[in-house]
C-alpha cells in the first residue's frame, strides 16, 4: 500500500519537519502544497526532520487547486481530515486500498470548508473532547497514518526490533 500524506499550506516548520520524519519511517509519500507559511530550506523544518530528508519522497504543488486536478478526489482514495469529519478515521476500511491520500490543513484554519463540503463522505476525524478546538498537526497525522498501516498489517516495516540481535 502506498501512502501520501497531504499537507495544504501547513504554516509551522517544526510540524512539517515532524511529519517528514514519520513519512520516511513509514516510506509514505509527503506532497507540501503551497503556499507554505516558512521555506522548506529553514533550519527549524531540517531540525525536526532530523537526517532523515534523503529518506523521503517529496512533492511540491503550487496551489490546492493544482493538487486535487492532477489527483483527482473522486477517482482516488482521498481522505480529508478535520474536526468537522463525518467519519471517525478507524472506522474506515485501508486494508484492501492500493494506495490512499491523506489531507491535512493548515494549523490555524484546516481544510477550506468549500472543499469539506464537496467530499463530505470522504471526511474523516479523530474523536476528542467536544470542548477542544483540535490535535497538533504533527499529532494527527502520525495517528491516522499509523492505523492505515496497523489496518494493512504494518506492510513493509519492521515490527520486531532486532536492535539486541546486533550486540
Amino acid at each position: 500500500m502506498k501512502l501520501n500524506i497531504v499537507l495544504v499550506e501547513p504554516e509551522i516548520p517544526q510540524n512539517t519537519g515532524n511529519i517528514a520524519r514519520t513519512c520516511a519511517a513509514l516510506g509514505a509519500k509527503l506532497h507540501l502544497v503551497h503556499p507554505l507559511g516558512f521555506s522548506i530550506s529553514e533550519k527549524a523544518v531540517r531540525r525536526a526532520g532530523l537526517d532523515y530528508w534523503d529518506k523521503l519522497e517529496i512533492e511540491e504543488h503550487s496551489s490546492f487547486k493544482e493538487f486535487l486536478e492532477k489527483y483527482k478526489p473522486e477517482e482516488t482514495n482521498m481522505f480529508f481530515v478535520t474536526t468537522k469529519g463525518k467519519n471517525v478515521y478507524s472506522d474506515i476500511d485501508y486494508s484492501e486500498m492500493d494506495e490512499v491520500f491523506a489531507l491535512f490543513g493548515k494549523e490555524t484554519k484546516g481544510l477550506p470548508e468549500d472543499v469539506l463540503k464537496s467530499y463530505l463522505s470522504k471526511t474523516i476525524r479523530i474523536p476528542m473532547r467536544e470542548t477542544l478546538r483540535s490535535l497538533n498537526l504533527s499529532n494527527a497525522v502520525a495517528i491516522v497514518a499509523y492505523d492505515i498501516f496497523r489496518q494493512c498489517n504494518f506492510n513493509n516495516l519492521e515490527e520486531i526490533s532486532s536492535y539486541f540481535d546486533k550486540k
